[in-house]
């Protein structure tokens, strides 16, 4: 199949190019230079040329405290980008994958969501995304809407200044030989790399709908921080903090734990735990030193 992907330079996306290529498909990537996907006529264009028979969205404006400033922005490239994506892959038949985020949940609820749970987004980020999933549902016959769930790759993170959580954890470490890491919020760290192979399995499926994906488990910002360290054998002294402590200007949701259910319902989770994932990533980026568990 011929699999073009948007965003192809992110974390997610350059991964996705590797994941789709290993699996033996034709791969277009693009990045914002070749097509900006809040520009209808850009998306038109360069799709119709492109011919693909899946089309992945991996591009979104993903700054959470620039979204709330610039929300006119945040719409036209998380809902009005989607939207365009969504027309476009209806006009070729094309398969859309769309990648969306547990933003859209407000941490309410205190156990991992499912696809049935109503979103309930507390920033303009999540409220933006949010509409992008309803116009890939209300438009393209063939999608998936797919949300994971606290990201980290091999490709610099451009949202978050070039470095995830992992990176700016052992950073931190290094320099300081001391951290304060939140323990009342808590998530499911996911790997790119796996995530772009258990959306190339989605691919070849047709399972159609919303779709939670990320790693199993579940973990404070604080366990995982101790994880990280242990594996990569920094010393550093890991100290719990509470959110209050580092005042944010948007809210964000203190428990955001997504359940596979649609992919385990239909026998397609492929997604490891966490800590597994935790340590091919170090194993990956050359800062795994502890053994593998007997």
């Amino acid at each position: 199949m011929k699999i073009v992907i948007i965003g192809a330079n992110g974390q997610l996306g350059s991964d996705c190019c590797e994941a789709f290529h290993e699996a033996g498909h034709e791969v277009r990537p693009l990045t914002h230079d070749e097509i900006d996907i809040a520009d209808a006529d850009s998306v038109s264009s360069t799709c119709r040329g492109l011919q693909p028979d899946v089309l992945v969205n991996t591009a979104a404006m993903h700054n959470v405290d620039a979204c709330e400033t610039s929300p006119a922005r945040a719409f036209a490239v998380n809902g009005i980008g989607a939207r365009n994506l969504a027309e476009a892959a209806r006009d070729l038949d094309c398969l859309l994958v769309h990648v969306s985020t547990d933003y859209v949940f407000d941490g309410s609820k205190g156990q991992p969501y499912t696809e049935r749970d109503c979103p309930r987004p507390l920033n303009v980020y999540g409220n933006t995304k949010v509409s992008g999933e309803h116009f890939v549902q209300a438009i393209a016959a063939r999608h998936y809407v797919v949300r994971s769930s606290g990201l980290y790759g091999k490709a610099p993170c451009r949202a978050k200044g070039g470095l995830n959580f992992v990176r700016l954890m052992l950073k931190l470490a290094r320099e300081r030989g001391e951290v304060k890491v939140v323990t009342d919020e808590t998530v499911t760290p996911t790997y790119t790399r796996d995530l772009a192979r258990q959306i190339v399995a989605l691919a070849g499926s047709d399972r159609y709908g919303i779709v939670h994906a990320t790693s199993q488990g579940e973990c404070s910002w604080h366990e995982f921080a101790q994880a990280i360290f242990e594996l990569a054998d920094v010393p550093v002294r890991v100290h719990p903090a509470l959110s209050s402590e580092f005042p944010a200007k948007v809210p964000r949701p203190a428990y955001s734990v997504l359940a596979n259910q649609h992919l385990q319902s239909h026998k397609l989770d492929i997604m490891p735990h966490w800590k597994e994932s935790l340590r091919s990533y170090l194993k990956e980026i050359g800062e795994l030193s502890a053994p593998a568990p007997v």
